[in-house]
């Protein structure tokens, strides 16, 4: 089984068979990255924290390798307006955290906000879990090549204002990358791309899978982008 056959409760499993060659330094850093190169923020050992999960989904489009984001409503609560991977919290369904819970949730969540069809997306590799203090959520990245592209866009206007791809080219262009920083005094890898700033945790991500894949280019750290308090 190397391709997950839907979402909701079915076999969910992890294969790289077949995967396009481009891929193998993703795959590579996905098997050796430990989780305090990926971020300083590691989940609590008291295993305190709600358990999520995000799709980092790579495809093939036009201009090559390119990863699939959305962006947030202005309205939600927390992370309003930003960008992201798919994704969001664990469902009782999902089944256990610590097993392949998170594999279904990322594909789960992904077919609610973006409407992507589960059944073309082969799941490769799963990044060590990671933790975002402000809002306490333990992330599971999980990464996917999108075999079989299906039609994706905004499903609930109310939590999504847009779904779009990025060119992994773009990313890695040293003219599309600053550090942003924010009021609070943090500071971190930001992505200029599709009429959107990237930055927070899925910039962070982004940024380590380009360095330990081996794509990262030299950019210039010292350009900045001021965040307000509202981010």
């Amino acid at each position: 089984m190397t391709r997950a056959s839907n979402a909701q409760g079915g076999p969910v499993a992890i294969g790289k068979d077949g995967l396009p060659d481009w891929l193998d330094p993703v795959v590579r850093a996905v098997e050796t990255v430990a989780p305090g190169q990926l971020s300083r923020f590691l989940p609590p050992e008291n295993g305190t924290g709600r358990q999520s999960a995000v799709l980092i989904l790579f495809g093939e489009g036009e201009r090559g390798p390119e990863l699939l984001l959305m962006e947030r409503a202005s309205s939600l609560r927390s992370h309003a307006g930003q960008p992201s991977f798919p994704g969001g919290a664990l469902d009782p369904e999902d089944g256990d955290p610590h097993a392949d819970g998170p594999l279904r949730a990322a594909l789960r969540e992904a077919e609610e906000e973006t409407g992507l069809d589960p059944s073309g997306v082969q799941l490769f590799g799963v990044l060590p879990k990671l933790y975002i203090p402000v809002s306490g959520f333990v992330v599971t990245p999980v990464l996917g090549w999108w075999r079989e592209p299906s039609p994706v866009g905004v499903v609930d206007p109310n939590e999504t204002a847009r779904v779009f791809t990025v060119p992994v080219a773009d990313l890695t262009d040293p003219a599309h990358r600053a550090t942003a920083v924010h009021p609070s005094g943090h500071r971190g890898p930001a992505f200029l791309v599709e009429s959107a700033l990237v930055w927070g945790f899925t910039a962070g991500l982004i940024d380590r899978l380009l360095h330990y894949a081996g794509w990262e280019r030299p950019w210039d750290r010292e350009k900045q982008v001021p965040l307000d308090w509202r981010s």
